[in-house]
């Protein structure tokens, strides 16, 4: 089974031709609502303008030299290890679904274009990664969404309410485990199942592609830029979007949160 190329099979009764054409379909909804996203909230504007002020009230001034250096750290510390997340168990979940979404979406693509056919057959380790990636993606979201979210683990809300900002992780998770039971229906050689499985994992992935405007796909784009913007604040004197902390009230002459000496 982690060995057999899920697509290659499905050429037997769905063209080549059409599933190439739904993965560039959705690469155009990716484009497409990530654009509606940012024209519509104005993130890019808003991205920009902070950026402007930032120049502008700095106190230092930061190297070309330095600004490469600070990019690198974006990338590797805040991009590639998720250095936002402080909770050990909520980095490993996010970095779980990221890469696994990454391997899976890549994986898809190469074996959609490069191998849609037995006639061109795939390396062995190729259509492995594609159920890695799937796995990836479901215990990294399975994870989150029963054991880590706020309102589950902490305000003690059911791990089946669902609001819209859940859109994304759920069409995800939701992908990538109908399309790892496709494929296993598909080589268990049931042709019922695998027919119901194919067309809830199309729903689903075309959901999670489609939907992009109203869930949290786009964050995955923005959240890069803001990190860089707030190492690039911090390097040269200013605090992007964050105004200077406030003193602790005092009650009775006391700062609130110190104990009291008799």
């Amino acid at each position: 089974m982690f060995t057999s190329n899920p697509f290659a099979e499905l050429s037997a009764s769905v063209p080549p031709t059409v599933m190439q054409t739904y993965v560039v379909v959705m690469a155009l909804l990716v484009a497409g609502g990530t654009l509606f996203d940012i024209m519509h909230k104005k993130s890019a504007r808003f991205f920009f303008s902070n950026w402007r002020k930032s120049k502008t009230k700095a106190t230092r001034q930061v190297s070309d030299g330095r600004m490469v250096s600070i990019a690198v750290q974006t990338a590797v510390v805040d991009v590639m290890a998720s250095g936002e997340f402080c909770n050990m168990r909520r980095r490993i979940a996010h970095l779980l679904t990221m890469y696994g979404f990454v391997i899976y979406v890549v994986t898809t693509a190469i074996m959609v274009f490069a191998y849609p056919t037995p006639a061109t057959p795939a390396p062995a380790s190729l259509p492995t990664l594609w159920y890695i990636g799937a796995l990836m993606v479901c215990l990294g979201g399975y994870w989150f969404w029963f054991f880590i979210r706020v309102d589950v683990a902490a305000e003690g809300n059911s791990p089946f309410r669902f609001v819209r900002a859940d859109l994304f992780i759920v069409a995800l998770v939701l992908s990538a485990t109908f399309g790892l039971m496709w494929a296993y229906a598909q080589t268990r050689g049931n042709p019922t199942w695998a027919t119901v499985f194919l067309a809830l994992y199309v729903i689903s992935t075309t959901v999670l592609f489609g939907s992009i405007p109203w869930s949290k796909f786009s964050h995955m784009f923005f959240k890069p830029a803001a990190a860089l913007q707030k190492r690039v604040a911090e390097a040269n004197g200013t605090r992007a979007n964050l105004p200077p902390p406030a003193e602790a009230p005092k009650i009775y002459g006391r700062v609130l949160g110190q104990p009291r000496h008799y």
